[in-house]
């Protein structure tokens, strides 16, 4: 695991991006494409458009497979989908094809819908190891990533799949990748700035295991990188030995 610090939620935006870049043209140098599973939210918004502007040129776009490590159980055309949020943010300024985006079908119930992605996913794969060359995540305050929320069953669903979630709380399901899923990946990076997230930070990185509270310590990939994109604010509780 790095944990790679900057000043300001602008400097990690764009260390994130650069990273993306360089992943995504390593991948594609080795093996002719690159598969990426998008997240979801404001912060990684910011990211993508600055990847549609700024880096436009920099990514040979048409061989980018665009995924999605976990989705709002709404239809595509509602404000809180993560896949219309990246449409606007990315898809539709890079002119991405229709060919190249995997998102997720949310016409069928929860647990099909979740079936369903998954086999997409196997069958995008075929004979080849099931590994995202990237996997991008983001930090709730309450230390959730991808939809892996505090106490909920697909805490200890050890198949490498997608799975719905219910959130009794907000009385709403996710779909969401698994954790052993996301661990596959080749490179997983976390983007999470600002002082409201210095809390979860902490708890992840230093705090003893504890999944139920903490989610996002399931993230450990079996064989890939493990990179953490945030600024001063998000690291402010790490001890001083993390910090270097």
């Amino acid at each position: 695991m790095d944990i790679n610090i900057f000043k300001t939620e602008e400097e990690v935006l764009d260390g994130l991006a650069k990273y993306f870049v360089a992943t995504a043209n390593n991948s594609i140098a080795a093996n002719g494409r690159f598969s990426v599973a998008l997240s979801g939210g404001s912060s990684p918004k910011k990211l993508y458009e600055i990847l549609a502007a700024t880096y436009k040129n920099k990514v040979e776009w048409a061989k980018v497979d665009f995924f999605f490590g976990d989705e709002r159980y709404v239809p595509q055309t509602d404000a809180q989908s993560n896949f219309l949020m990246a449409k606007k943010a990315i898809f539709e300024p890079l002119d991405i094809a229709a060919t190249q985006i995997f998102a997720v079908n949310t016409t069928p119930e929860p647990d099909i819908a979740a079936a369903r992605y998954a086999l997409e996913i196997t069958k995008y794969f075929g004979d080849k190891p099931l590994s995202f060359d990237l996997v991008l995540l983001g930090l709730g305050d309450n230390s959730h990533t991808a939809s892996l929320f505090p106490y909920t069953p697909v805490l200890h669903d050890g198949s490498v799949s997608v799975k719905a979630v219910f959130l009794k709380g907000q009385d709403v399901y996710r779909i969401t990748f698994t954790a052993p899923l996301i661990n596959l990946a080749h490179n997983i990076a976390y983007l999470v700035y600002g002082q409201g997230k210095a809390i979860a930070v902490h708890h992840v990185i230093e705090d003893k295991r504890d999944i139920e509270n903490y989610p996002a310590q399931l993230i450990a990939p079996t064989k890939g990188s493990l990179q953490w994109f945030i600024d001063e604010a998000a690291a402010s509780n790490l001890t001083t030995a993390v910090k270097k």
